[in-house]
């Protein structure tokens, strides 16, 4: 698959201390929380400080936070890097699919991977549509495995290998 060079309008930089108020207000705004599974300012302060995780941090061209990325398993001896989360609180502009494509050349050029990998659940259509345009591949669906208040749901799981990833 060809894949097209992510346009210079966002950046990611490292996730640092004086982010995490943003973090947790952007996984916890309405439109995001149903998507996502909120963790405390501690695992996210553990996460940004881990050798095995990459938390960061999507600035617009403004330089203005407008999301974050979240990569773990990153010394997995497979080389199977989990795209664990994407939250994007500026919707609509195209940042999220920006960021999709940095994660990419980030995964595979920089970081080796042989394959990256994402769950998503199964209910989250435009989520996984960005995911299907972008290459990734339904592996198969862990139902009802997620109890949300008073229901369960199921994920989907979807991943790229490197050989069908292909950077300009």
């Amino acid at each position: 698959m060809n894949e097209r060079a992510a346009p210079a309008s966002i950046r990611l930089r490292s996730t640092g201390e004086a982010d995490l108020d943003f973090v947790l207000h952007a996984e916890q705004s309405p439109e995001n929380r149903a998507f996502v599974t909120g963790w405390t300012r501690d695992q996210h302060r553990e996460a940004a400080n881990s050798n095995d995780q990459r938390h960061l941090i999507i600035e617009n061209e403004e330089g203005r936070s407008v999301g974050y990325v979240l990569l773990a398993d990153l010394t997995n001896k497979n080389q199977s890097v989990e795209f664990r989360r994407i939250v994007v609180t500026d919707k609509g502009k195209g940042y999220g699919r920006e960021a999709f494509q940095l994660i990419k050349e980030i995964a595979f050029n920089e970081l080796r991977a042989h394959r990256l990998w994402l769950d998503v659940k199964e209910h989250n259509i435009r989520a996984r549509h960005v995911y299907e345009s972008e290459g990734f591949v339904v592996e198969g669906i862990l139902r009802e495995c997620v109890k949300t208040d008073d229901k369960y749901e199921s994920m989907v799981i979807m991943s790229m290998l490197t050989n069908e990833y292909v950077s300009d």
